[in-house]
């Protein structure tokens, strides 16, 4: 399953200005926060667990809260996804890969995730 996401980042500007460090607080955790250098990358977060929640097939929701979804980085600064046990449960996932790139005034993200179950695919 795949998902992408799109956000101009000038709204997750505007959303910071208005609302400050709270603004973050709302998607992220506070690990989270501490990479957060500045409103571009918040935004390829935003999209990374909006692109999550999309290969879920369910997007941002009683589902699937933003808070099920955790963005870390390797030491060599590529960002990984940690889900919530009952993320990992409901949808029976077994791996998931997260790319995020900036371009211009956008962030986008993809994610794709593999899942366990034999139902995965529906045969034709």
């Amino acid at each position: 399953m795949i998902g992408i996401d799109l956000i101009k980042t000038s709204r997750m500007e505007r959303f910071m200005e208005r609302f400050g460090e709270r603004a973050l607080h709302k998607f992220l955790s506070s690990d989270e926060i501490l990479l957060v250098k500045n409103y571009k990358t918040a935004s390829g977060f935003w999209a990374a667990k909006e692109a999550c929640s999309k290969a879920l097939g369910v997007g941002i929701g009683s589902e699937c809260k933003f808070h099920d979804i955790t963005i870390y980085k390797t030491s060599y600064g590529a960002p990984k996804l940690n889900l919530s046990q009952r993320l990992l449960k409901n949808f029976n996932i077994s791996d998931c890969s997260l790319s995020i790139t900036h371009d211009g005034d956008y962030a986008i993200a993809v994610v794709a995730v593999e899942s366990s179950s034999a139902d995965k695919i529906k045969q034709l």
